[in-house]
């Protein structure tokens, strides 16, 4: 294969194990693994992490559970995003947890209930000033209701979601959230409504604040060793929660499919928008903005070839990048490139690239293509 990424599974059940020390007692570990387990391969993931000793999994959609049910994975699956109407049966089928905000979905997933002798475990989701899923707190109140009378279900969670707990150090409207989600959980009691489970507690939640833990956690980039934001880690610090190393879990390679000298003022690439000062050595890679590598890190980013840095020269392609390794010498056809992690005392972190190409290091690692294989790194548990 000329692509691939090597996941280290035993950094996935180390970033677990250190989640898992910061819990309030009790509380269950369920971490997120849509989006293909944020780049790092949804079946091998869930395993690790289920194997680390997450409780529960959280994915997106109806196509990642069936994904983890025909792989063997027993584990209670939340699915966090919308399932349609027509989809509920098979839902209910693998016994997924549901999230609600629709009184159409109550009435389907309870009348399918009662006809297929099951229990349809329902999340009621509240708005708390994301503006995303879920209901106001009366229409959610409303709903709850509604629940407690429909035959064949159970609102067995209540959530939310945090809006602008990561990007700030200013916790202000974090704490109004969870306030709000706080007074909501008292309004259910009111009504002699009393889920099992509570949660709204992301990655930074769940590092920062053991109050919002709860009866369950939903980790989500801080489980494959990625701090939210620089933010959140200058909170941790400055609020001296307990000190831990998350470690990176991904590296991405290719092989290098060409090396070729071109001349003193020659172009590279299309648009012409890198002219050759001197003799050039390039190194062709197989890999491109299809594969997932930005195309914005065009004459900006880096790969690490041999431990030391090769720069990106011209644009990047569909299917193709070009590296400048005049200086690497060692370089060599089908030599590795590494797109991603670290090669000798040299590292790429996915915190870099999203500097580069102006984004965050969850669109870095969740955009590498599907089609890219993920394996256990040699020496990792597998």
């Amino acid at each position: 294969m000329l692509t691939r990424c090597l996941i280290d599974t035993d950094a996935l059940t180390e970033n677990i194990q250190a989640l898992r020390s910061t819990l309030s007692p009790g509380a269950l570990m369920a971490p997120t693994v849509k989006g293909n387990a944020y780049g790092h391969g949804l079946e091998l993931t869930a395993r690790a992490f289920l194997e680390a000793g997450a409780d529960w999994l959280c994915v997106d959609a109806l196509a990642e559970a069936r994904t983890l049910r025909s792989a063997g994975v027993e584990a209670p699956l939340y699915v966090l995003g919308y399932v349609g109407l027509d989809e509920l049966e098979e839902a209910l089928t693998l016994g997924c947890r549901l999230v609600l905000y629709n009184r159409e979905t109550l009435e389907r997933a309870s009348a399918l209930a009662q006809r297929m002798g099951v229990t349809a475990r329902l999340h009621l989701k509240v708005e708390t000033g994301n503006n995303r899923q879920g209901l106001a707190p009366d229409a959610a109140l409303a709903l709850a209701r509604q629940v407690a009378s429909a035959p064949g279900v159970e609102l067995e969670g209540v959530a939310s979601h945090f809006a602008n707990i990561e990007d700030t150090t200013d916790h202000t409207y974090a704490r109004y959230q969870s306030a709000a989600f706080a007074d909501f959980c008292r309004a259910l009691e009111v009504e002699g409504l009393r889920p099992r489970l509570r949660h709204m507690a992301n990655s930074a939640a769940t590092l920062l604040w053991p109050d919002t833990h709860m009866e369950m956690v939903r980790p989500g980039i801080a489980a494959y060793g990625m701090w939210p934001s620089r933010e959140t880690l200058v909170a941790a610090l400055l609020a001296e929660r307990p000190r831990f190393e998350l470690r990176p879990a991904l590296t991405w390679s290719c092989r290098v499919a060409q090396i070729k000298e071109v001349p003193a003022g020659e172009y590279i690439g299309y648009g012409c928008s890198y002219r050759t000062t001197h003799p050039t050595r390039l190194a062709i890679l197989p890999v491109g903005y299809y594969d997932g590598y930005p195309r914005s890190l065009s004459n900006l980013g880096y790969v690490l070839i041999n431990g030391r840095r090769a720069q990106v020269r011209g644009r990047v392609c569909m299917n193709i990048t070009m590296v400048d390794v005049t200086d690497i010498p060692a370089a060599r056809l089908e030599g590795d490139a590494i797109l991603l992690g670290a090669c000798g005392e040299e590292r790429i972190t996915a915190e870099q690239v999203a500097d580069w190409a102006g984004t965050i290091n969850y669109e870095v690692t969740t955009r590498i293509g599907a089609h890219v294989p993920r394996q256990a790194a040699p020496g990792s548990a597998k």
